[in-house]
C-alpha cells in the first residue's frame, strides 16, 4: 500500500481526499484478504486433487476413478435375476472391462 504524497502546507480539502483515498485502500486490503479466505477451501481441494495426480504417477488421475467405481460395481454388484453369472463370469467382465486400463499402467511403468 502506496501512501499518498502531501506537502506540508495542504488544504483542508486535500487532507480529506487523501483520507478517503487512504480508506479505500484499507477497504481493498480487507476484501482482498476476506476473498482469500473464502477461497482457501476450494485452493486446498484443488490441492488435494493435484497431489492425486501426481501420486499416481500419470496423467489420467480421473481414468483412475473410473477405474475404481468399475470395480466397486463388479465387486458388489448383482447379476441378472433370472440366470444370473457365478463369480468367474463375474471376474471375466471385470478383466476385459479393466484391460486396457491395465495395459496403459504397465506402458507407463515401462516408460519410467
Amino acid at each position: 500500500m502506496s501512501l499518498p504524497e502531501l506537502p506540508h502546507n495542504s488544504s483542508r480539502r486535500e487532507m480529506r481526499k487523501a483520507l478517503i483515498r487512504l480508506r479505500m485502500e484499507m477497504h481493498r486490503q480487507e476484501i482482498r484478504h476476506e476473498a482469500g479466505q473464502v477461497l482457501q477451501p476450494l485452493q486446498r481441494v484443488r490441492g488435494m486433487t493435484q497431489n492425486l495426480q501426481d501420486g499416481f504417477g500419470i496423467k489420467h488421475a480421473p481414468l483412475w476413478g473410473v477405474a475404481a467405481v468399475t470395480l466397486l460395481g463388479f465387486l458388489t454388484g448383482k447379476g441378472a435375476k433370472s440366470g444370473g453369472t457365478g463369480g468367474l463370469g463375474r471376474l471375466v467382465r471385470l478383466g476385459t472391462t479393466l484391460g486396457p486400463l491395465i495395459k496403459l499402467v504397465l506402458q507407463t511403468t515401462r516408460k519410467r
